[in-house]
């Protein structure tokens, strides 16, 4: 029954990518002028494909109060389902680009969208890598929050662990001066593990914790493995305390 799910899941995405796919086929043309209408597509496919097939969203505040979304953020999630890409469009009411593995560019859903408005980057070109992090460098100058996986990759243990973070997200807010913003999505593995061809998917509720943002305004590049660790350090201990593994 998981398989099947998992299978319905992917129809589904499929069904609302078919009639928005006209207007992304016109606003890919200009993604600079048309990124906020990209962005909606993005979100109401997403969430549309998800609530059909009764995956919901719950997200909570470690400090709502102070939570200012009209200022972009370098946006940290932990990475253990396709499913993420999906609480970041639900939980984030501004617009923002993924960074993400190249090989979602031969994805016919997101493809269309990392040609446009999300940058993808070969983590083993360094060539790659450079290009991306000057593109992810200019989407933060232009006001625009950017969403990284600190984690690099979904990987193949199950259940998950929260692994090592990489740098790129920290070295670029620091030299941004832009504040980062750690998300714990608590327990989608749950629902559905990495893409679902292993072990299926089920309906169920996502919950998802936004953490206090972190101000990179003092900080220097000599700094950003202090940054690396305290983000890492405080992820996980969310993590281990809802998942209990």
């Amino acid at each position: 029954m998981r398989k099947i799910h998992t299978f319905l899941y992917l129809g589904a995405v499929l069904l609302f990518f078919i009639p928005f796919y006209p207007c992304l086929y016109f606003f890919t043309k200009d993604p600079k002028k048309y990124f906020n209408q990209i962005v909606f597509c993005r979100k109401w496919i997403s969430l549309f494909a998800t609530t059909l097939v009764g995956i919901r969203f719950h997200v909570e505040y470690e400090d709502e109060e102070n939570m200012d979304w009209s200022v972009p953020y370098v946006i940290c999630p932990n990475h253990t389902s396709i499913l993420d890409i999906t609480a970041l469009t639900y939980l984030c009411p501004q617009p923002f680009s993924f960074m993400g593995k190249v090989e979602l560019l031969k994805n016919p859903v997101t493809g269309i969208f990392f040609r446009s408005i999300d940058i993808a980057v070969d983590r083993k070109s360094k060539i790659s890598s450079f290009k991306a992090y000057k593109k992810a460098d200019e989407t933060l100058k232009e006001g625009k929050s950017l969403v990284i996986f600190p984690e690099g990759k979904i990987d193949d243990e199950y259940p998950p662990r929260m692994h090592e973070f990489k740098s790129g997200s920290f070295r670029l807010a620091i030299d941004n001066k832009v504040k980062i913003l750690p998300v714990v999505i608590k327990d989608v593995w749950r629902i559905l593990w990495d893409d679902g061809m292993k072990y299926g998917s089920r309906p169920g509720v996502v919950h998802i914790k936004i953490l206090k943002p972190i101000d990179t305004e003092t900080l220097t590049q000599e700094e950003f493995d202090e940054l690396q660790r305290y983000v890492y350090d405080k992820m996980r201990t969310h993590w281990l305390q809802s998942n209990s593994i």
